[in-house]
């Protein structure tokens, strides 16, 4: 709970006041290095994934200044869970549970508080519940990869950085 909070502290802190592109996960990384708003700029796994897919580097850039472009840009990342995926959690069958469960409270979230003029579904853990989530009337488009959340761990990360970024408006960012 401590982290979750702490975690929600460090996001709040750079959250657009005007959301263009909602990144949403499914769960929160474990690790604070790979928590995109960890103010030690680490940058690491998920963190130095949506960075290189939306366009904006970090090499000899201090945490605030790279979490200030992602703000002024208009990007937030966002997990459907908070919390990360429990060690020993019965793998697909359960996370998916999981997920389909916070449904309800994360459409909520974005309709509510968020706000954003679109979604981008990101990872993995999102894709069996592709169809539940556009169901979903979250008032702003969903935006997916031919069908698909954005995966950038697979061979094909060139294009599909190129048509996130194309569905974004956005080149690049920060350079």
């Amino acid at each position: 709970m401590t982290r979750r909070l702490r975690r929600l502290e460090w996001a709040t802190r750079y959250r657009p006041v005007h959301i263009h592109t909602l990144l949403l996960g499914g769960f929160s990384p474990r690790e604070d290095s790979e928590f995109l708003y960890a103010p030690d700029g680490e940058f690491r796994g998920e963190a130095a994934v949506v960075l290189h897919a939306i366009g904006i580097a970090t090499e000899g850039k201090t945490a605030s200044t790279v979490h200030g472009e992602l703000q002024t840009a208009g990007f937030f990342l966002g997990h459907v869970s908070e919390c990360p995926l429990e060690d020993g959690a019965d793998t697909e069958r359960e996370a998916t549970w999981l997920l389909r469960e916070r449904l309800p409270l994360i459409a909520t979230r974005i309709r509510r508080s968020l706000k954003p003029k679109r979604v981008a579904l990101m990872g993995g853990a999102l894709e069996p519940v592709v169809e539940d989530f556009v169901a979903l009337n979250l008032g702003c488009p969903v935006m997916l990869n031919d069908g698909k959340p954005f995966i950038f761990d697979a061979g094909d990360n060139d294009a599909q950085i190129a048509r996130l970024r194309q569905l974004c408006g956005v080149a690049r960012i920060g350079a």
